[in-house]
């Protein structure tokens, strides 16, 4: 019996890298047309940017910079990231738990609603803003009425960035929660711990790198969104402008200079953003490692 295993398990091997190996040629054309692809729509384009941006200079670069309008741009840009980021991670963690480890009504209407901006434009998104809060919207004549005003003012472009933004993080955690299931938070219950001390000690630590990854794709989002802030903006100079609007306006003046300066700002931050997702990425994966390393032995125990 023990003798046929052996001569069986080879051929069982054979055959499944017979299944899964492609011929060389095969895999360098896929690879090539990948990095081909990657190198025309990714690489040039960003490359170009930076060449245009330094095309008059450092000094004509940083002068860009400078001006009262870019520097109101990225006073609110970053605003604007620093209230929705928060904001959205803690719906995210909320909404995540809820899925992740209980049951109730509308569990699916919750999981749909929070698809919601992948699937609607974000032009959309902005419109609905102006409908709601706008000077002819449903809200509008009680906003006038109290000298409250959020459409072409700060308040619109934060909620437009919110509504833009809020999936990201509970799309990283929900999965993440799912797969870990909720064997460990039980068996904190029955060792008396709280729902609130469970959370910090229990799920809270295995979801971090999850959490952070999310955070990450948010404030990137967050400070890119161009469609619904330039909605309900109203591209007021140096008020409600955020640096992809500042660009856009740099760019209809033939200012490109100064456009492709402030742009090359926005890429930077999108290699940072691919960089930290990349160091996330790698410390959960050797997390995860680690973890069934240190349960192994408790298995084989058991």
């Amino acid at each position: 019996m023990a003798g046929t295993v052996v001569l069986r398990q080879p051929i069982a091997t054979d055959r499944r890298l017979a299944a899964t190996t492609e011929p060389w040629l095969l895999r360098w054309l896929l690879t090539g047309v990948a990095m081909a692809f990657l190198a025309l729509f990714l690489a040039v384009p960003l490359i170009a940017v930076f060449v245009q941006a330094f095309e008059r200079g450092v000094t004509a670069y940083f002068a860009a910079f400078a001006e009262a309008d870019a520097l109101a741009a990225i006073r609110l840009t970053l605003l604007a990231a620093a209230i929705a980021v928060p904001c959205n991670l803690v719906f995210g963690l909320c909404a995540a738990w809820a899925i992740a480890k209980f049951d109730f009504i509308g569990k699916n209407v919750l999981i749909t609603l929070i698809d919601l901006p992948f699937a609607v434009s974000p032009v959309i998104s902005g419109v609905v803003y102006v409908l709601l809060f706008g000077l002819q919207g449903w809200f509008g004549p009680w906003l006038i009425a109290h000298n409250i005003q959020i459409i072409f003012a700060v308040p619109g472009i934060v909620l437009a960035t919110m509504f833009v933004t809020f999936p990201f993080v509970a799309r990283e955690l929900i999965p993440l929660m799912q797969a870990q299931g909720s064997e460990e938070e039980e068996a904190a219950l029955l060792l008396g711990a709280g729902g609130l001390r469970m959370f910090w000690h229990v799920t809270l630590p295995n979801v971090k790198w999850g959490l952070l990854y999310g955070v990450i794709l948010c404030n990137a989002r967050a400070m890119g969104e161009f469609g619904a802030v330039s909605v309900v903006s109203g591209h007021i100079r140096g008020k409600t402008n955020t640096l992809p609007l500042h660009v856009e306006i740099l760019y209809n003046e033939y200012n490109f200079a100064a456009a492709f300066a402030v742009a090359s700002l926005l890429a930077m931050l999108a290699l940072l953003t691919l960089c930290l997702k990349t160091l996330v990425e790698w410390r959960s994966h050797r997390a995860m490692h680690e973890a069934r390393l240190l349960k192994a032995p408790r298995e084989a125990e058991s």
